[in-house]
């Protein structure tokens, strides 16, 4: 891994508030001097020439691009992207090459990246003269990158440092680059089991009347979410017991806890003016308003203290495990915007654009504070860069089938955990669908936030909600081995096959299947489908379910479950 910095570096960038920041320098094979950087009245931008062959993958959570050649990406924080643009709940200007090599930008800037742009002078491939008209035909990406460079545009800033980190596979690379950081998070067990969060409206009384429904029921679960009805205001947030729905929140929690649930905590950080901690956060805030509310600075360390004391004094009472932090991203692409602009400006001196960049990633930094060191595996709808040792999981208000099991795919080419979340569903066999797959991802949630049922009530397949639940059970302590060793190694849980087998090209492409805790490989059948293709790389395997030995290679597959496979020995 070697750092080069080029012109001069912005002060606001995601290293500055990375705690375990852990760079120790090596040479590269990585031609530095080949490297082009220029300012320009745009910003900066650095031209890297491509090699020839290779293919790209990272940006951060990327629900609807994979393999990146070729095209141009904005890290752009966007909670509702619509086409593959870079626009993500999380991205990160980091990216990985089957060349052997990734890039990490230090920025907090919406930052361009073009793979595999050329320039006039250079010889040209003529083809074969063969008339194009379709439309597929004339836009058909190109991915000649002979004489091409993969070019990366940074808005405003003057100058930037780059981490270069070389490794034999995918996987190497994504692993140095996650203890830069401090290498992987640590998690309890406990937050490896079921999590269902529950109904908005729900009352204190039916909070504890669905904890006894799932001992009845003999349905592990192990954490209960409590979503904005808890809060007196929310949207913006009072962070107050509503004291009609919870009148003794102390009480609910004990009990809870003492039927061995652990409880989630719904907020986003915009502080109504009833808040008691308004007047305080009032200084240390931006200039625009969210909702009605304060966006606090939290690159204030006075900011976050405020935040943070507040909730271990008067929300948690000692026994809340976890938060899920939303609206933490960016919503100012639609017509009914509601997050703050661009050009908001904070006490700190940081911008809109940087703090939209780097918002989650304080935010955890500040709940992790307030949990004081209690062990957590919390929920958070943005994250940014070098945030592989903060225990938290990406999900989304998204909900196409699809994209949430590619989000599996692309989260671990740069150190994020996402949940591809069950909410609803529009038959049996689609709920059981989405359900498989959330029991193999890193988080297994369900999230019946406007649900005042359980889901499957409806569905007539609590049996199977039954049976997965238990599948997950006997999950942990595979999933306990495989973020142990993220920890250590920063190798991720779940990654894509490429990362793995960075050598085969026939997992170029695949965005639908992944590695599971080292051992296994999930294809889950896409909701609305009932068979796929199925590709195992080299080696002998067998069915995770049945035991029976699968050759390597392509497969068609149908299946009433979701599609598993295991490494012989």
């Amino acid at each position: 891994m070697k750092k080069i910095t080029f012109g001069t570096p912005e002060k606001f960038v995601p290293s500055k508030f990375c705690d375990c920041l852990n760079y120790v320098e090596t040479d590269v094979k990585y031609d530095v001097s080949a490297i082009n950087f220029r300012v320009s009245a745009r910003g900066c931008v650095l031209e890297l020439p491509c090699v020839a062959g290779e293919n790209i993958f990272g940006l951060g959570l990327q629900l609807k691009a994979f393999n990146l050649t070729g095209g141009k990406y904005t890290v752009r924080v966007n909670s509702d992207p619509v086409a593959a643009t870079g626009d993500s709940h999380a991205p990160v200007p980091f990216f990985v090459s089957t060349a052997g090599y990734g890039i990490y930008v230090d920025t907090a800037r919406y930052a361009s990246f073009y793979f595999g742009k050329k320039k006039p002078g250079v010889t040209i491939d003529a083809g074969d003269n063969q008339l194009k008209l379709s439309v597929e035909e004339l836009y058909a990406r190109s991915v000649t990158l002979t004489d091409a460079y993969n070019i990366i545009e940074i808005p405003v800033a003057q100058g930037v440092d780059i981490y270069i980190i070389e490794g034999n596979t995918i996987t190497d690379i994504v692993a140095q680059y996650n203890m830069l950081s401090g290498g992987g998070c640590e998690v309890p067990e406990w937050a490896l089991g079921m999590f269902y969060r529950c109904c908005g409206k729900y009352t204190q009384n039916e909070v504890l009347a669905i904890s006894k429904y799932f001992k009845e029921s003999k349905i592990p679960c192990d954490i209960l979410g409590l979503e904005p009805g808890w809060h007196t205001h929310a949207y913006s947030c009072s962070y107050v017991w509503d004291p009609v729905r919870y009148p003794d929140p102390k009480a609910m929690l004990t009990e809870l806890n003492d039927n061995g649930y652990h409880v989630s905590l719904w907020e986003h950080a915009y502080v109504h003016p009833s808040s008691p901690i308004y007047n305080d956060l009032l200084p240390y805030s931006g200039s625009y308003a969210v909702w009605g509310g304060l966006i606090p600075d939290f690159t204030s360390e006075a900011a976050r203290s405020i935040f943070a004391d507040y909730h271990r004094r008067e929300v948690m009472h000692g026994t809340v495990d976890g938060f899920k932090i939303d609206e933490c991203d960016d919503s100012d692409y639609k017509p009914d915007a509601w997050s703050f602009p661009l050009c908001t400006e904070f006490p700190s001196g940081i911008d809109g654009e940087q703090y939209h960049s780097l918002f989650g990633t304080l935010y955890m930094k500040t709940m992790l504070s307030a949990l004081d060191g209690k062990p957590t595996l919390s929920e958070s709808r943005n994250a940014g860069a070098l945030c592989s040792s903060y225990p938290f999981v990406i999900y989304s208000d998204l909900y196409d089938h699809r994209d949430f099991v590619r989000g599996l795919a692309t989260a671990g080419f740069s150190g994020l955990l996402w949940t591809p979340e069950v909410r609803d569903a529009v038959s049996r066999d689609d709920f059981i669908q989405r359900m498989c797959a959330v029991v193999f991802s890193p988080q297994c949630l369900i999230n019946a936030w406007y649900c005042e049922r359980v889901p499957w009530a409806e569905l007539d397949c609590e049996e199977e909600v039954r049976e997965l639940a238990a599948l997950r059970e006997s999950l942990k302590p595979m999933l306990m081995r495989a973020f142990k060793k993220y920890k250590e190694t920063g190798i991720p849980p779940v990654r894509a096959l490429v990362s793995d087998y960075t050598d085969d090209e026939e997992t170029y492409n695949i965005d639908d299947e992944y590695i599971f805790c080292d051992e296994l490989i999930v294809a889950p059948i896409i909701s609305g489908d009932s068979s796929r293709k199925v590709y195992l790389p080299r080696g002998r395997w067998t069915n995770y379910f049945t035991g029976e030995y699968v050759e390597c290679g392509w497969h068609e597959v149908s299946s009433k479950s979701v599609p598993v496979y295991k490494k012989a020995d």
